[in-house]
């Protein structure tokens, strides 16, 4: 998946609500000083992983590492692992 998909699978994720963890952790990150666009390419690194843990390995997509992962936005350290 590109970064470009990556970051409409985010915005889509903002229009539709849902989860509705995506559209907070914007409003959260815009509210404590992140541009927008630097915001949404945060999110889609969370997004990134459960895309990467599925394509890799099968697995199913696990939500609630999702919202742990954007809740920890901006720290990154999960990029790590």
């Amino acid at each position: 998946m590109t970064e470009e998909t990556l970051i409409e699978t985010v915005e889509n994720q903002i229009v539709d609500g849902e989860p509705k963890k995506v559209k907070e952790t914007l409003m959260r990150l815009v509210m404590t000083g992140t541009p927008r666009e630097e915001a949404i390419q945060w999110m889609a690194c969370a997004l990134a992983i459960e895309v990467s843990d599925i394509m890799k390995h099968g697995a199913s997509f696990n939500a609630k590492r999702y919202d742990q992962h954007l809740d920890e936005l901006p720290n990154m350290d999960w990029l790590e692992d």
